[in-house]
């Protein structure tokens, strides 16, 4: 199923950025062999609290969809595993430190002797070239180097403040993903190879757009202003009496019809406000005279009035309650999976559709190792050589 069917996949990633990358290329139907470390696996499993029944919720919703084998890389033995595993890959996904995959023998050089064509895709803090590209990177990190904390919080004059959601790990993981399917459309025209490098820094950077625009434009960036738009008012969250709800009246028909659903038809003449350029010189002024209004009513009682009159508005949902909207259960956002061990287990969806060749997610996380004798096999190990394998601790078999 998917798009990706047939494609094979290597996954030697960790934690975030790698494996939404690999997350990603599963969910649109790519064989995805996730590699781990001998013999604790990866950082994720260790991610706890919260366990679901004793296995790590982190490593089981970024893991999903994809077959896992443990490997110790450090011995020849396990390199010469993964060295065969590359030579028949369509796709190789790693975010090590720069030269950690270079000394184990695995780099791209070296791979692209056995594999011509084959696509590997390093994440990394900094990317591989420039002054950082030594520097290890976190997504707190380069949300601060990427300007992203300069824009975020209440307003100025308060503690910088990162996005709640790590942002650059997860936007790092679907560039990574979107370079890897140029990259393969390339070589299904010429049938030539390449690396694809992508950074978190990078990441981070692609949400300054407006941002950075108004500072081109102006040559003085913008702070942070809530969770107003920095080039069109009114496009916030208002309080109403019982919640916050989010207002989208940014342009000037969406602005006449706010006023009607707020019956307040008097502030059309008002000079402060009667262009998007006025309204946002006078933002201050304008969400003083909008706040009061608001808290007129209800969460419900706006939202009901908004939709009527063609306004563009939402409620401030809690991450249970996105669970249980029903446009996420329409468009299958929370689905179970079957779990080896757990039985199954809920995850969120693939959040790319096809009408062809649909994304699907039906296979829960590996156990570690769990399809380690499953794979060697398939690369041509016998079941005596897998054996010794594992009774040498160059792979867990679960």
């Amino acid at each position: 199923m998917g798009p990706l069917a047939g494609v094979k996949v290597i996954e030697f990633a960790h934690v975030m950025a790698g494996p939404t990358c690999g997350l990603m290329l599963a969910d649109m139907g790519a064989d995805v062999i996730k590699v781990e470390r001998v013999p604790d696996g990866e950082d994720t499993r260790r991610m706890t609290p919260p366990t679901i029944d004793g296995e790590a919720a982190a490593f089981l919703m970024m893991n999903r969809n994809k077959r896992g084998m443990a490997v110790d890389l450090k011995h020849e033995k396990g390199k010469a595993i993964a060295r065969r595993l590359l030579r028949t890959a369509d796709v190789a996904i790693e975010n090590f430190r720069k030269g950690t995959m270079e000394r184990l023998g695995l780099g791209y050089e070296e791979m692209r002797k056995d594999n011509p064509v084959l696509i590997y895709c390093e994440v990394s803090g900094f990317g591989r070239t420039g002054p950082y590209a030594d520097r290890g990177g976190y997504d707190l990190i380069a949300q601060g180097m990427s300007g992203l904390m300069s824009i975020t919080g209440e307003g100025p004059g308060r503690p910088p403040v990162k996005c709640g959601a790590p942002m650059t790990d997860i936007t790092a993981g679907i560039l990574a993903a979107m370079g890897v399917l140029a990259a393969y459309a390339h070589r299904l025209k010429t049938g030539e190879g390449q690396r694809v490098d992508v950074s978190l820094f990078e990441a981070g950077i692609v949400h300054t757009y407006w941002q950075s625009a108004i500072t081109f434009a102006i040559g003085k960036p913008p702070g942070p202003m809530g969770s107003a738009h920095p080039l069109n008012a009114p496009y916030q969250a208002f309080q109403a009496a019982d919640g916050w709800i989010t207002i989208g009246a940014a342009n000037q028909p969406n602005w006449f019809k706010l006023l009607e659903a707020l019956e307040a038809g008097a502030l059309k003449d008002d000079p402060r406000f009667a262009s998007n350029d006025a309204r946002m010189t006078n933002l201050p002024a304008l969400v003083d005279v909008l706040k009061p209004l608001f808290r007129q009513r209800t969460c419900a009682d706006w939202l009901k009035r908004l939709q009527e009159a063609g306004v563009p508005a939402g409620p401030v949902l809690d991450i249970a309650q996105m669970h249980a909207d029903p446009q996420t259960l329409a468009r299958e956002m929370v689905v179970e999976v079957p779990h080896s061990r757990l039985k199954k287990h809920k995850t969120l969806g693939a959040p790319v559709k096809f009408s062809g060749t649909p994304s699907t997610v039906e296979r829960g996380a590996p156990l570690l190792g769990e399809h380690t004798r499953e794979i060697l096999s398939e690369y041509g190990y016998t079941e005596e050589v897998i054996d010794d394998l594992i009774a040498a601790g160059v792979v867990i078999a679960a």
